[in-house]
């Protein structure tokens, strides 16, 4: 579904992404792994246009998308749930949600209007509760709920979730993953996972790419991520 090939990216003079090569194939999770700093947040705001490219080639859907603005992608189906979550936090959980509607893709109004889709109620009941509650108000586990609701509010073939585990209570980082399991398994999405937890890590992505200073070490069937890989690449 998504292909990246040669990608290069710079901080100022620092080189920062070198030369990745990245296959994120349809109807899985892929887990982009490593220790803090070595760019897989950067990588994620290139995938979803926050960041310019230096170089490289980037196709969603067999469609070039390096040069089309973070907008345009959410358009096309790349929905994105940032690291710290950012959500609005003086907006109520409603419109939170509703931000998300304009860039919906076509077709797929709900009664021939833009609403919120149900199964996002469904999958996340805690935010039906609450729809009048402004977004700062609620815990650190039900912003991230909020924050994934918001983005599949896109109705996306590709969901790019940035640590969803980071402070969030155990119970709820289970939840999630049932959650990501179910939008691959039932519902047919892509995900693209940063994540530092390796027990979840392994529960919930089918594939592992391992960056190290800007660079693409390993990859593959989440199987073959082994002790060694574990010990040189992400024990800190």
């Amino acid at each position: 579904m998504l292909t990246i090939s040669r990608l290069n990216q710079f901080y100022g003079e620092s080189h920062t992404l070198w030369d990745l090569d990245i296959e994120v194939p349809a109807g899985q999770c892929t887990c982009v792994m490593g220790r803090n700093g070595v760019g897989k947040t950067t990588l994620m705001q290139c995938i979803m246009g926050l960041l310019p490219l230096r170089g490289g080639d980037m196709r969603f859907d067999g469609a070039e998308i390096a040069r089309l603005s973070a907008e345009r992608r959410a358009e096309l189906g790349i929905g994105y749930v940032p690291q710290g979550r950012q959500i609005f936090p003086l907006l109520t959980v409603q419109e939170n949600l509703e931000i998300g509607l304009p860039a919906r893709r076509a077709g797929k109004r709900h009664n021939g209007k833009d609403q919120v889709p149900d199964f996002i109620f469904a999958l996340f009941p805690v935010l039906k509760d609450m729809l009048g509650r402004r977004g700062g108000d609620l815990s650190g586990g039900q912003q991230q709920q909020l924050a994934i609701g918001r983005a599949l509010v896109l109705d996306p073939k590709l969901l790019i979730l940035d640590e969803p585990t980071e402070g969030i209570q155990p119970n709820i980082v289970h939840e999630i993953g049932d959650i990501i399991r179910h939008l691959i398994d039932d519902l047919g999405l892509t995900v693209l996972l940063v994540e530092q937890k390796l027990p979840f890590a392994r529960r919930v992505a089918d594939r592992f790419v391992i960056l190290d200073r800007g660079r693409l070490m390993a990859s593959g069937p989440m199987p073959e991520l082994t002790d060694e890989l574990v010990r040189q690449y992400l024990t800190v």
